[in-house]
């Protein structure tokens, strides 16, 4: 019997004849099916009486190929290079909220997002704290390495409970030589990430704050919307706080912005929720067509 990934990810497949895989703090136990009745083998602990960083990892030899065979990165890999793949691999379940990793700790791995929803965010000079990219399912992050870079410049964060394959550092190099495709993702990550900060430093320098939080919005559309009766949904949870921090705004723009916005009916506001009505007038306030919150 194959086993199941609990908890609303079902969809990611794990492995094994008589074991299932249910969570357990930030990691996955195996459960033993003996008969009727089961044993949990859980991770064992550190001094301090907590699962350890390693053993709250799953053991690659007991994942499955079907977690990464239909994701974009190995397409192009048979099933014993996928297997190659996985001997090293580790899952990791991450609560909402939680860290994948921080900001300027040592890049010791690199990693593949399975399922939910994860945000990269950097730490300013002034203690705040700055959202500069969300990652979607199938995306390659912790890249450091292929930077050349011995530490992370931001930390991942979980914006929903999320699912994580993840790979140690030292396998970079191989990795990338068996596969390519991996190689052609990473200039294409790095590629991205450079225009997008280059449009940023732009927008900071050249628009109104008006406009600047209506292209922010826009990128979110375009990287997580999903289609609702109401209009298109930003399909993961957004504060005013994070989108002023992305706009180089403040939150009393950005509440006053939204609310506007929303009188004019372009936007529906809820907690940590942003519904676009209008996204083609929300275009035109981006381009400097129109100005809905005067």
């Amino acid at each position: 019997m194959t086993g199941v990934l609990h908890s609303g990810f079902r969809g990611a497949a794990a492995c094994f004849v008589g074991r299932t895989l249910r969570p357990v703090g930030a990691s996955f136990v195996v459960r033993e099916q003996t008969g009727l009745h089961s044993q949990v083998a859980a991770p064992p602990e550190g001094p301090s009486g907590r699962p350890t960083r390693r053993n709250q990892r799953l053991s690659a030899r007991r994942l499955d190929r079907s977690l990464i065979r239909d994701l974009g990165l190995f397409h192009s890999l048979g099933e014993a290079d996928l297997d190659t793949v996985l001997a090293t691999a580790r899952v990791q379940r991450i609560a909402e909220g939680a860290t994948v990793f921080e900001q300027g700790t040592v890049a010791d791995a690199f990693y593949v997002l399975l399922h939910g929803r994860l945000k990269a965010v950097q730490s300013t000079p002034d203690g705040r704290q700055v959202v500069v990219r969300h990652l979607d399912p199938g995306d390659l992050f912790g890249i450091a390495m292929a930077m050349r870079r011995p530490d992370y410049p931001a930390s991942a964060v979980a914006v929903v409970e999320s699912l994580v394959i993840g790979w140690p550092a030292s396998e970079w190099d191989g990795f990338v030589g068996r596969n390519p495709t991996v190689a052609l993702d990473t200039l294409r990550t790095v590629a991205e990430r450079l225009q997008d900060a280059t449009t940023r430093i732009r927008e900071l320098s050249t628009e109104e704050v008006e406009r600047r939080i209506a292209h922010a919005v826009l990128r979110l559309v375009a990287q997580a919307g999903r289609k609702t009766d109401e209009g298109i949904l930003i399909d993961f949870p957004i504060t005013r706080q994070e989108l002023a921090d992305m706009t180089g705004s403040t939150l009393h723009t950005v509440s006053r912005t939204l609310s506007a916005w929303e009188a004019q009916g372009l936007v529906k506001n809820g907690r940590r929720k942003i519904v676009v009505c209008a996204p083609h007038r929300l275009r035109l306030v981006a381009d400097g067509g129109e100005r809905e919150s005067d």
